[in-house]
């Protein structure tokens, strides 16, 4: 039976388990708006605590847009995504474990990527400036906007290309802000006279779906013109100019002739000739008028040079454009021919050449080559025919270069017999050098002096073949071991030998002086005899013709008492039991030279606080105690170690030694007592207080190991069974805390109030000593205090009153209490959620202020909870503090501390042709307040309105716009509406600033462009669906053609086109414009073109899109006989006007009056919440109470007669006309202040009529619907429980 209960009890369990729904962990999702088609976008976190296999369905307009696999919840990207028309989507989604399902709603927000490419405000920029524009200048400025946000946004622009292509040096282009400016001169005549730019917008590229970064551009052109001016100076023609004359010739001879003439179209100044600056002054003369140049004196050649240079400047007869004469220089080469009439002259040539004959050079002995003299031979003639030769007693031994020439020449010697070059023979020839002109036989001579110079041909030697020098080891960087020299009997080498040594590896030990051949030490550190003794070297000698000589040196290093001895061990380690005896040898060695002194040892040992306690033998090193070794004598911190130091030294000069520690441990005997502190001890202790401390006895025993000096304390008699001791370490020796028994209590009221207790402590070898305690018992309190009821407080916000706002009071029945108040917590309420916050403090007096570093603020949490707590600080015996915390709630009082808020909106506010008439809506703003109640209140108003052409220029505007305010659930909207009507003739935006002011008079502003769009960009779209259809499908159609085109999309109409025959709605109309964030529209050719990209014209067929453009009118063949009827049946159509007026009129009341009947049985039927005070009656001037009328707000109370009883019939009682009244449009260019719609039909077929004459009027109406359809109006600042 049990069993079977167990399985029942188990299935119960799993079955209330089951019933447990799933649930949605994440709610909120981020995705690319670039993610592809098919992609994956998220994975929907859901749970069930059943552990079931959920199923997922997305439902809503969001699901469009995304995919979920069923049994996975992973999302897929369903239909193409844009950022631009919306970065917020909220979708449905259905979670079911098969047993429970739930609803809920995700948020997705699209992640922006760069899919806008930057649009330029201009198809094309055309400028004409002039060509003498200053460098520098701003031309012009081009500017693009992007719809992408972020870095997508920034925009640079740049020149791509330019015609010419030279044009790049010309211009250049801000790549921030779009200038473009002039950086190098412009020239009509030797540039080019226009320039062809094509300018490209990049945007700062991104992308989010994908790791390659996007970069989108647009390009514009620009031409530019330029304009000439006369600012050419003259130009000379066939230049260059160059004359010849000879030398000698006669005054007045025509040598060149220049011509200017002026660049500058049809002006043509004649010239002015003059000579501005000439090589040589004087030689020659221009004509003023002609410009022939002729001899003015003199030409010599010799003289002048073999050409003169003249600048010649032309110059205009009138002034140019800047009130000065232009004028331009050339220059002309005129080259003088030469004469013979000069002899060969010598010449010694520096920095000038000066005219000599006597010379001097140098040769080695023995060399061949040439001997420089510095002599050159100068015919001052231009062509000469000059020989040289030799005269002398050494004339064979040399010979002269060049022995001919025909120009200036530099003269060398040649050596011809070296052998006859003997420094020991001869140190001196002389020679003449003859230069002879062979055309005149004119010449001149020199003398030059050779001086022979001795060769370097011995090298250097040393005395001896091998040196053998010595030196102590570790000798000072720098000693001497010897100086060295060699000798070479050269003269040239006397002092200039330099010294080396080899090989290298020798330098790091010893090096030699380069000039002076003294060895010396390197390094101090290196000579260590102990490791190397003995050094070899080879010692080099130099010449300065670098010929070598060379000897060996042998270098024996001497022993110094350089090494400490080295003691065996690191250190000594040894046991020795107090009392005891010990003897430990320490050994060291000495590696200097054996059997001297620098290698024997003595030990000693270095004083310390125990070395009067040791003594070692000085030779053999064997250390001993000389007396008992006492352990307690020792400081009980060195735990029984000794630590000595010993001291190994050698004989040497001076002496070195070495140390080493030796740590004896004296081992610890029992031989100590245990021994209390101190002679006696008194406690008292509180009654009524399980296992409470009474105090502590302290005893000692000076053995110094836990294994002797451990103690335990015990109680021997007097207790009576009340308390216990317990043994613990102290700092010196051992405690014993006395308690109270934990299972006894101590009662002050009981005959036993002191108590005198034998106490022993013993150690582990069970020596004891004894000691007597006495303990008294005393009195104790235990009462809590208790807080007293409080009542709300309430405070305003943002006080900075520093005065208690709320006390907490407490009571304590014990007679002798101090109770102090203590802060717990604050807890702000904040949106319906408690969070804690630091909005009040609590004294200790119990009083509440506000903290004066916090602001108290209600539009962040309305309520604040501060709990307390209070403690008796002069409570004994139990809790000091009350059983439960005060707790003081303070309600916040709102003041109008919030200025309005607007919401900022993407939408694109523009006025079009259909919406430029008065009273039409064309923008509305949405503002919130933080404060509550009255100060919530906003009012809207249009502060100033300005408007700014497509050139940028601002003009201030009347009020054209004014503002109305109307009231939603949380917010208040100001609709934007015009005042008149207006220009449509203005090309541009409005800048239309709105204020929002709540009823404290705090305000906030915002700035709304509002744009005007001309007609040209009104596009057609048709839609081979009915106008019901169509806008059954509005949102989906917009949000189709935002995808398409990116574009902001305003619908300004619908409506019906059909068959004049058959009446039927076969297609509609939807009239639309389609306008970007910065004002720029597209034409209907443009959005042909985007609706019939790939990626969107299947969607917008799927929706309806038939044609783009204007409205095919439907042609109709022409019937002859219809010509033949309308002359019969006009004069019937004349009889039956006046019958059809009165019958329409009546019958159209009566309609009118059934239609409101109807409405009222509907409105009565309709949420009471939504009425106030009686029946809401469409289509009267009768309103709800929530502002849907703006001029009649008024409390309709039911007992008003609106003729809507079954008893009236009486149609001139009350005109309920609204329903009448239908605005006909014809023209597409009529204007409306509110939104016009097609009026819906009450049913989806034709009524059934009792009558003939009522069927021949809805034929009528009928007739009219097809080109005059009934159009009603819409307006935004209604709600739709108004209609």
């Amino acid at each position: 039976m049990g069993g079977i209960t167990g399985s029942i009890l188990l299935c119960l369990l799993l079955l209330a388990k089951a019933t447990s729904s799933p649930s949605i962990t994440k709610k909120v999702y981020f995705v690319c708006e670039d993610t592809p088609k098919g992609s994956h976008a998220f994975d929907i976190l859901a749970s069930d605590p059943d552990g079931e296999a959920l199923t997922f369905i997305l439902t809503g307009s969001g699901a469009t847009f995304f995919s979920v696999e069923s049994s996975t919840g992973r999302v897929s990207v369903r239909a193409p995504l844009d950022r631009e028309t919306g970065d917020l989507m909220n979708i449905g989604v259905t979670v079911s474990d098969g047993v429970n399902t739930i609803f809920d709603q995700l948020t997705v927000i699209l992640n922006d990527t760069n899919d806008n490419p930057p649009l330029f405000q201009q198809t094309s920029y055309d400028y004409e400036i002039p060509e003498n524009t200053t460098v520098g200048t701003s031309l012009y400025r081009v500017q693009a906007t992007d719809a992408d946000t972020g870095v997508a946004s920034v925009i640079r622009y740049s020149i791509s290309e330019i015609t010419p292509a030279n044009g790049i040096e010309v211009f250049d282009i801000s790549t921030a802000t779009g200038y473009v400016t002039l950086k190098k001169s412009l020239n009509y005549t030797s540039l080019s006279s226009f320039y062809r730019m094509r300018i490209t917008a990049t945007d700062g590229g991104g992308s989010c779906a994908s790791d390659e970064v996007v970069f989108l551009s647009s390009n514009v052109f620009s031409f530019i013109t330029v304009k000439d001016v006369p600012d050419l100076d003259p130009l000379f023609i066939g230049t260059p100019y160059v004359g010849r004359i000879e030398e000698n010739s006669a005054v007045g001879t025509s040598v060149s002739q220049v011509t200017a003439i002026d660049q500058d179209t049809g002006i043509n100044d004649a010239m002015i000739y003059s000579i501005e600056d000439s090589t040589v002054e004087g030689l020659f003369g221009i004509s003023r008028d002609t410009g022939v140049i002729s001899v003015l004196s003199n030409i010599d050649r010799e003289v002048v040079g073999d050409t003169v240079t003249l600048t010649v400047k032309a110059t205009e007869s009138n002034t140019n454009v800047h009130g000065t004469h232009s004028s331009t220089t050339t220059t002309v080469q005129i080259n003088i021919l030469d004469v013979n009439d000069n002899t060969p002259e010598f010449y010694k040539c520096g920095s000038s050449c000066v005219s000599a004959t006597e010379f001097t050079g140098e040769v080695l002995e023995h060399s061949l080559g040439s001997i420089p003299i510095n002599m050159t031979v100068r015919d001052l003639d231009k062509l000469s025919h000059t020989e040289l030769s030799l005269v002398g007693e050494d004339k064979d031994v040399f010979s002269v270069e060049p022995s001919f020439t025909m120009s200036d020449s530099i003269v060398q010697l040649l050596v011809r017999e070296p052998h006859n070059l003997d420094f020991e023979k001869k140190q001196q020839m002389i020679l003449q050098v003859i230069a002879v002109d062979k055309e005149t036989n004119l010449g001149s001579t020199a003398t030059v002096t050779i001086n022979i110079m001795d060769a370097n041909d011995n090298s250097p030697s040393f005395a001896n073949d091998t040196y053998k020098l010595s030196v102590e080891e570790h000798s000072a960087a720098g000693t001497t071991l010897e100086t060295i020299t060699a000798e070479d009997p050269d003269t040239m080498d006397q002092g200039k030998l330099t010294y080396r040594l080899l090989p290298d590896s020798i330098l790091q030990y010893f090096d030699v002086e380069q000039h002076t051949g003294r060895v010396y030490v390197k390094s101090q550190a290196l000579l260590d005899r102990e490791v190397r003794s003995l050094y070899s070297a080879t010692l080099q000698a130099r010449d300065t013709d670098n010929k070598p000589g060379t000897t060996v040196l042998e270098i024996t290093l001497t022993d110094i008492n350089d090494q400490s001895p080295i003691i065996g061990r690191d250190s000594y380690l040894e046991f020795v039991k107090e009392g005891g005896k010990l003897e430990v040898k320490i050994e060291a060695t000495d590696t200097d030279e054996p059997n001297t002194p620098n290698s024997q040892i003595v030990y000693s040992i270095v004083l310390g606080n125990h070395s009067s306690m040791f003594s070692i033998d000085p030779d053999t090193g064997v250390l001993t105690n000389t007396g008992d070794l006492d352990r307690e004598a020792l400081d009980p911190e060195l735990n029984g170690r000794i630590e000595l130091t010993v001291t190994a030294t050698d004989m040497g000069t001076p002496p070195l030694s070495s140390t080493v520690p030796v740590i004896i441990n004296v081992e610890d005997i029992n031989d100590n007592s245990p021994a209390f502190l101190a002679s006696s001890y008194n406690f008292s202790v509180k009654e009524g207080e399980r296992g409470a401390f009474v105090g502590s006895v302290h005893a000692e025993d000076l053995d110094q190991t836990t294994d002797f000096n451990r103690i335990s304390f015990s109680i021997i008699d007097g207790s009576f069974g009340s308390f216990i001791i317990r043994t613990f370490s102290d700092v010196r020796g051992y405690r014993g805390n006395i308690t109270v028994d934990p299972d006894i209590e101590l009662d002050f009221e009981s005959t036993r109030k002191e108590y005198q207790m034998r106490l022993e402590a013993t150690d582990l070898e069970q020596k004891k000593a004894f000691m007597m305690v006495d303990v008294i018992v005393l009195d104790v309190n235990d009462e809590r205090p208790e807080f007293m009821a409080t009542v709300p407080i309430s405070v305003k916000e943002n006080t900075t009153k520093s005065d208690a706002v709320g006390t907490f009071t407490a009571i304590d029945r014990d007679g002798n209490h101090s109770l102090v108040y203590k802060l717990e917590s604050v807890t702000c309420m904040c949106q319906d959620v408690a969070t804690p916050c630091n909005w009040f403090i609590v004294d200790r007096n119990g009083d509440i202020r506000v903290n004066p570093e916090e602001t108290v603020d209600y539009e962040q949490c309305k309520q604040a909870v501060v709990e307390a707590q209070v403690v008796d600080e002069y409570t004994e015996k139990g809790e000091n503090s009350s059983v439960t915390p005060g707790q003081m709630v303070i309600n916040i009082e709102d003041i109008n501390d919030n200025n309005p808020e607007f919401i900022p909106t993407d939408t694109v506010f523009v006025v079009v042709s259909e919406s430029a008439s008065r009273g039409t809506s064309v923008a509305r703003v949405i503002a919130t307040d933080r404060d509550t109640g009255e100060n919530s209140v906003i009012d809207f108003q249009v502060e100033n309105i300005l408007f700014q052409n497509t050139n940028n220029i601002t003009n201030t505007m009347t009020r054209v716009f004014e503002a109305f305010t109307s009231q939603q659930t949380n917010s208040y909207v100001g609709i934007i509406q015009t005042t008149e009507g207006l220009d449509l003739n203005l090309q541009g935006k409005y800048l239309v600033r709105v204020r929002a002011t709540d009823a404290g008079g705090l305000f906030s502003t915002t700035l709304l462009e509002i744009f005007t769009i001309d007609e040209f960009f009104r596009v057609e779209l048709q839609f081979g669906i009915s106008k019901i259809e169509v806008e059954n499908k509005r949102n989906e159609i917009v949000r189709a053609l935002t995808a398409a085109t990116t574009a902001a999309v305003e619908i300004v109409a619908i409506r019906s086109v059909g068959s004049p025959e058959t009446r039927a709605e076969t297609k509609t109309i939807m009239v639309a414009y389609f306008v970007f964030a910065n004002g720029t529209a597209l034409t209907s050719s443009e959005v042909e073109k985007m609706l019939s990209h790939r990626d969107h014209y299947l969607t917008l067929i799927e929706l309806g899109l038939s044609n783009i453009g204007n409205v095919p009118e439907i042609e109709t063949a022409t019937d002859p006989l219809k010509f033949i009827l309308m002359g019969m049946i006009g004069g019937l159509i004349i009889v039956l006007s006046v019958l059809t007026t009165s019958l329409l009129c009546t019958r159209r009341k009566y309609r009118t009056k059934l239609k409101a009947a109807n409405a009222r049985n509907s409105a009565s039927m309709g949420n009471s919440d939504n009425q106030k005070g009686g029946t809401v009656v469409p289509g009267t001037n009768k309103y709800t109470m929530e502002g849907a009328n703006p001029v009649l707000n008024l409390d309709i109370h039911t007992s008003i007669n609106l003729d809507m009883d079954a008893d009236s019939s009486d149609v001139d009682k009350v005109s309920l006309n609204s329903l009448d009244l239908y605005e006909t449009i014809t023209d597409k260019g009529t204007k409306r202040s509110m939104q016009s719609i097609q009026e819906e039909e009450e049913d989806n077929g034709p009524p059934d009529y009792k009558e003939p004459l009522g069927a021949a009027l809805a034929q009528l109406d009928n007739k009219k619907s097809v080109d005059k359809p009934n159009v009603g109006f819409v307006n935004p600042i209604f709600d739709t429980t108004d209609l």
